[in-house]
């Protein structure tokens, strides 16, 4: 059962939420503040974070930021709807995703169901398929089956969705991807923020690739990977 964290300091939101969650196999543990969800974090154990913007001692984006800096864990931002910025500024800082208050239980479930399939699974399950599938290219080396990825030798912390979206331009090394197809892949749904949701996540990933320049915009067409594919 996949252990989900949700801070936010209505206290109302929890108790039907969690019964909710419970019937798709979810355990929803609630911190009403954002000091107490931080140290829930610590001691380990959660798969997928629900975090709302408005919240008291310090608000959501900065608590988005703080575990940016420790976790590559799913976040998924609870934001006012129509506040378009609040969802622009949690992917700026790192969030998967975003879900409008007030929401449909069924549509969090639907989004935490997505991000969590992304998470990776025990190399211990690893089969020779997946060892194979490894994406090698010059100064790159992208580890489908741990998502794990190297650059330069060294390995470097991605979100979810930038490993996806990495794999995915990786995958089809030179093919170009328009943001309508990018959004489809790793996402998965649609989105109101189709252009400026993808384009936010390439400036993350590129910022965290440099520095090699891996990715490529063509202009009115969308993104490509840069690199030539080398043996695994």
């Amino acid at each position: 059962m996949h252990r989900i964290l949700l801070i936010d300091d209505d206290a109302q939101l929890g108790p039907p939420l969690t019964a909710y969650l419970a019937r798709f196999d979810l355990a929803l543990e609630c911190a009403l503040r954002p000091g107490a969800g931080l140290d829930r974090l610590r001691r380990g154990g959660i798969d997928a974070v629900v975090l709302d913007v408005m919240l008291p001692e310090m608000d959501g984006f900065a608590v988005c930021r703080a575990i940016r800096k420790q976790s590559d864990i799913p976040i998924i931002m609870l934001t006012a709807r129509g506040e378009v910025m609040d969802r622009v500024v949690g992917l700026e800082l790192g969030a998967d995703d975003y879900v409008p208050k007030p929401f449909e239980p069924r549509e969090l479930v639907a989004r935490l169901q997505t991000v969590l399939r992304r998470r990776p699974a025990s190399p211990l399950m690893a089969t020779p398929q997946d060892t194979a599938a490894r994406l090698v290219f010059d100064g790159l080396v992208i580890e489908p089956a741990t998502r794990k990825v190297l650059r330069q030798g060294e390995y470097i912390t991605l979100t979810s969705t930038e490993f996806d979206l990495l794999h995915l331009l990786a995958a089809n090394a030179g093919k170009v991807f328009s943001r309508d197809d990018i959004l489809n892949h790793v996402r998965g749904h649609e989105a109101e923020l189709v252009t400026r949701a993808v384009d936010i996540v390439v400036s993350r990933l590129r910022k965290k690739l440099e520095p090699l320049d891996c990715i490529k915009t063509l202009r009115n067409a969308g993104y490509a990977l840069a690199l030539a594919r080398l043996p695994p």
